[in-house]
């Protein structure tokens, strides 16, 4: 009685079902909905890594991308890395009850991880680029309305600071930076790298041709002219002065040196002319 009891008795205890456990083979079966749902249960290693190696290939790609606009002196290697640890962010942030594609979610976060990647490689912090910003921003306009840049005490004056704060301003908006001249510039055709030594322009220096150029023309110009023509011509074509200041600096009338400047034009026309008959080739 005793062997019958206990063979039928239904309160035997049963053992408990172990868990699957998962493999990189088992979980490469699954869907991309059991895969996530999975995780967000079990946080498995085994399913993070199959997560991290299945879209660690658009982190390069995004990388890549934001690379190709970017100088030669950003390294590529380090844009992967900073977008990795965006991806890994993305993996043990995603919700998938918010019914979001994970592609589309992780790649804002790989982008934002670069970006922060490429903001902490520029050595102006931000606070300088702002107070450089409000500086430049006071000059323009006070350049607008008097016509001149401002002296150190009227820039501060428009900035409402003075002392020490204002030389701190004045010494950050002052930053230079430094650039290679083998950087990349941007690319041309056929896939050509342009790079700043080939594009690069010095403002302050003026070009000696443009000024033999400008040289001869105002000797050939003012040739045969009296000295108050001369100066007619020249201050108002290379010096741009308006014919009120020119009369004020010749001791004339508004009226007049307009009258001289067009009799000027007239005799500059005729004689223009001429040198043009001279130079035709005879048939």
């Amino acid at each position: 009685m005793s062997r019958l009891k206990t063979s039928s008795s239904p309160r035997a205890a049963r053992k408990p079902a172990q868990p699957r456990e998962l493999t990189p083979e088992s979980v490469a079966r699954m869907s991309p909905n059991e895969i996530w749902t999975q995780f967000s249960r079990t946080r498995s290693a085994v399913i993070r890594n199959h997560l991290w190696e299945k879209y660690l290939p658009l982190v390069r790609y995004i990388a890549e991308k934001t690379y190709a606009r970017l100088p030669n002196e950003v390294d590529v290697g380090d844009l992967i890395s900073a977008g990795s640890f965006g991806l890994r962010d993305a993996i043990e942030a995603f919700d998938l009850s918010k019914n979001v594609k994970f592609e589309t979610y992780c790649a804002t976060r790989i982008k934002g991880a670069i970006l922060d990647e490429l903001r902490s490689m520029d050595w102006v912090p931000r606070l300088v680029r702002s107070r450089s910003s409000k500086a430049d921003h006071a000059r323009r306009e006070f350049e607008m309305r008097n016509g001149r840049p401002p002296t150190p005490d009227e820039l501060a004056n428009v900035l409402g600071v003075e002392g020490e704060e204002f030389e701190k301003i004045d010494r950050d908006s002052s930053a230079v930076g430094t650039v290679s001249l083998t950087r990349k510039c941007f690319q041309s055709d056929g896939n050509k790298e342009v790079l700043e030594i080939d594009v690069i322009k010095d403002g302050s220096q003026a070009d000696p041709y443009q000024q033999s150029q400008r040289r001869d023309l105002k000797d050939l110009i003012t040739k045969g002219l009296s000295r108050a023509e001369r100066l007619i011509v020249v201050l108002y074509y290379y010096e741009e002065m308006t014919m009120k200041e020119i009369g004020a600096t010749l001791a004339l009338s508004e009226s007049r040196v307009s009258q001289m400047h067009s009799s000027i034009l007239a005799r500059l026309k005729a004689q223009m002319q001429h040198r043009e008959g001279e130079l035709e080739p005879e048939e």
